[in-house]
């Protein structure tokens, strides 16, 4: 069996690293991930156990990549979206639906994942140190969502709102793994509904009147961090 060895070229390294993770998600999703050994993995990929240790120390670190590969893919996708700007509504419909349209191929499977990042203190927890890199390229989404805006609203919102945001996002794929509805139409209308209502909410925060609540609500945001 011809393998890459760990000092290939990066080219190869990269397409070696990219084949593990492919055949570690697709164990995953096969045999459940508590069964899906490193040495499983490994022989599926054609590759010595050593050298898929040379690119990923642990399972935990194979979910990493795949979840930061998606971040990255999402990322990509509302590109076109974040340039050109505008409300508040569209702006965020789209990024929430082009993140449906990433995670869409991984439904199957997806909620695997979502058990192993509920354990308190899991490093594939969303707000775990080892999910840093993947949870600022999703936050640094939704700041430049935020910043390009033509929407108006409460400063001190404006300023929490990326956050937020992305907490938002976390709940819908959560919803979103749950939904057996075909190709998930209920995520989908949930979504196109529940948009126009935060960006109708978002709009009232500017106004003297719902400064209270705007300040009540940041400061139980800032208790639970």
């Amino acid at each position: 069996m011809t393998e890459p060895s760990p000092g290939a070229a990066s080219g190869k390294g990269e397409q070696t690293r990219r084949l593990i993770v492919e055949t570690a998600i697709r164990l995953f999703g096969e045999n459940g991930y508590e069964k899906t050994t490193m040495r499983a993995i490994a022989s599926a990929a054609e590759l010595s156990v050593g050298n898929a240790y040379y690119y990923f120390s642990s399972k935990e670190a194979l979910v990493q990549e795949f979840y930061l590969e998606l971040q990255r893919e999402h990322s990509a996708a509302v590109e076109s979206i974040l340039t050109a700007g505008g409300a508040f509504g569209d702006q965020l419909l789209g990024v929430l639906e082009s993140g449906m349209r990433v995670w869409g191929p991984h439904h199957q499977f997806a909620g695997k994942f979502i058990g192993l990042a509920a354990v308190p203190g899991s490093p594939v927890s969303p707000f775990s140190p080892e999910s840093e890199e993947s949870r600022k390229i999703s936050l640094d989404i939704f700041q430049r969502l935020v910043d390009g805006t033509t929407t108006k609203m409460d400063p001190a919102l404006r300023a929490e709102l990326p956050e937020l945001l992305w907490l938002l996002q976390l709940g819908v794929v959560v919803y979103w793994v749950h939904d057996e509805s075909p190709d998930q139409t209920k995520t989908h209308k949930i979504i196109q509904r529940g948009v126009p209502y935060l960006e109708h909410l978002v709009g009232l925060s500017r106004l003297k009147v719902f400064r209270p609540v705007t300040v009540q609500g940041l400061a139980l945001l800032r208790m639970l961090r």
